[in-house]
């Protein structure tokens, strides 16, 4: 979990990759009306994100049917979204991939992406909430390099 452009993308379908789970890419779930949204830089409420949510919960239970492990990426960015994305899973682990608006933007910057832009990052920054610690939270800086942070990841889901 983590803004936009933390690189959710890349370490959860990494780790998905080296756990052999199932990765599944938040965005990909967004309903359109919620795309075209952020596409013209208006910010998501809580009232777009439950719907969206929902989609995610029954593809993750679905997923757990099949014998797989679901790797979702997902801003998730305030402990109500944290805990109603959980709250049907007893055994669940989270990642905050944490760092500054300043590295992000940059990122951001220099990426392309289908509707969401740097314009958007400083509401993101705004609405997150940053976990607090748990036995089943690991904070990273993601001025890691990628393969630290799936090092990192690896060793402490082991």
């Amino acid at each position: 979990m983590g803004v936009s452009g933390c690189g959710k993308t890349t370490i959860a379908s990494q780790l998905a990759h080296s756990l052999n789970g199932a990765y599944l890419e938040g965005d990909s779930f967004h309903p359109a009306a919620n795309k075209a949204k952020m596409g013209q830089g208006i910010p998501l409420n809580d009232d777009d994100r439950w719907p969206w949510f929902d989609i995610i919960i029954a593809t993750a239970k679905d997923t757990l049917t099949t014998g797989q492990t679901p790797i979702l990426s997902c801003s998730a960015l305030k402990q109500i979204h944290r805990d109603y994305l959980f709250k049907s899973f007893d055994d669940y682990r989270l990642v905050f991939l944490k760092g500054s608006y300043e590295l992000i933007k940059s990122r951001m910057d220099a990426r392309d992406h289908e509707y969401m832009t740097s314009d958007l990052l400083q509401s993101q920054f705004a609405t997150l909430e940053e976990p607090g610690a748990s036995k089943n939270l690991l904070t990273i800086s993601i001025e890691k390099s990628p393969g630290e942070i799936l090092r990192e990841i690896l060793e402490w889901l082991e």
